[in-house]
């Protein structure tokens, strides 16, 4: 059984794919595929591992033998999923591989922005600490989060796993009712409306799958229910946010900044609105919230077992 690997190197150069070889299959890992690429390399190949490489319908409709593809992720918006049901391929994702690491990852950001060490060191490395005429520097903001107002936007594996660490800085914690769900009892499902929270907020953390319901949430509606103070924390999917209007919250200061570890476009263009404004309130990091060693590997193991099973069942 020929299995094909679409973009190995999208798990990092270091990654071991010993688990994968292992398995009783003829294994091709090509580092990168293209769009020009990605047709010829699947047309022979009875299985399918990718992680962002596009698999629409009419690229699928010429890899005739293809029965499984394992994504190499968690979110399968790549793949057209109907059309393989309706081709009977078996398509398997990746849960819960990069919890901690997402979660510690979305704690750094949060950091970050309450004690603004980013602008903080910028300013020691250009000289202001060494020229100052006190023995400390106060110029950027900064706040504590022990008794500040958490809002968790997706209360999966994730969500519950920051809410655990937010609550060990002493946060108060509420969890947003899912967008597009409407909960008349609060009380009993222990969740409110987003909107109903936000103006309270002191932090909003996203943790949401992107869907019809979820595109754009953060929109310049909800950023101005928000205090001038309070920080956006995005590391699930760039298309949560209107990007135009959170641009626009920071530079009027209708909030007090945002650190996005995804935009709506991977990788952005150079000249993308949010990298070219250098806000200091703006941290962006380029997706690599999962990128712990430990939780690559483990993505490796589980898409493993998931395609093992299935060879199992042939």
């Amino acid at each position: 059984m020929h299995a094909v690997i679409l973009d190995g190197d999208s798990l990092g150069q270091d990654a071991d794919l010993s688990a994968l070889r292992a398995l009783p299959i003829s294994l091709t890992c090509h580092p990168v595929t293209t769009a020009d690429t990605v047709v010829p390399r699947i047309a022979n190949a009875d299985v399918i591992l990718v992680n962002k490489v596009v698999l629409s319908a009419d690229i699928l409709r010429q890899a005739p033998r293809c029965r499984y593809i394992g994504v190499l992720a968690t979110g399968m918006n790549n793949v057209d999923l109907e059309y393989c049901k309706t081709r009977g391929i078996t398509v398997n994702n990746v849960a819960g591989y990069g919890t901690d690491s997402v979660a510690q990852h979305t704690l750094m950001l949060m950091l970050n922005l309450a004690t603004s060490a980013i602008p903080t060191m910028h300013q020691v490395q250009q000289g202001e600490w060494s020229a100052s005429p006190f023995f400390c520097l106060l110029d950027n903001p900064v706040i504590e989060l022990a008794n500040k107002h958490l809002v968790i936007v997706g209360y999966g594996t994730l969500g519950q796993r920051v809410a655990e660490l937010a609550k060990a800085f002493g946060m108060r914690v509420s969890v947003a009712a899912r967008p597009g769900t409407q909960y008349t009892d609060s009380g009993s499902s222990g969740r409110e409306p987003l909107d109903t929270l936000l103006p309270s907020a002191d932090v909003v953390s996203l943790h949401c799958q992107l869907s019809p319901d979820t595109a754009e949430l953060m929109n310049a509606q909800r950023f101005a229910l928000m205090k001038p103070g309070a920080l956006l924390i995005n590391t699930a999917r760039g298309g949560l946010i209107d990007e135009h209007a959170l641009l626009d919250a920071l530079l009027n200061k209708h909030i007090g900044g945002a650190a996005l570890d995804t935009l709506s476009s991977e990788p952005p263009p150079a000249d993308h609105p949010l990298l070219t404004a250098r806000l200091p309130n703006l941290l962006i990091t380029p997706h690599n919230a999962w990128a712990a060693k430990e939780a690559r590997q483990r993505l490796i193991s589980l898409a493993a077992g998931s395609l093992a099973a299935f060879l199992q069942g042939v």
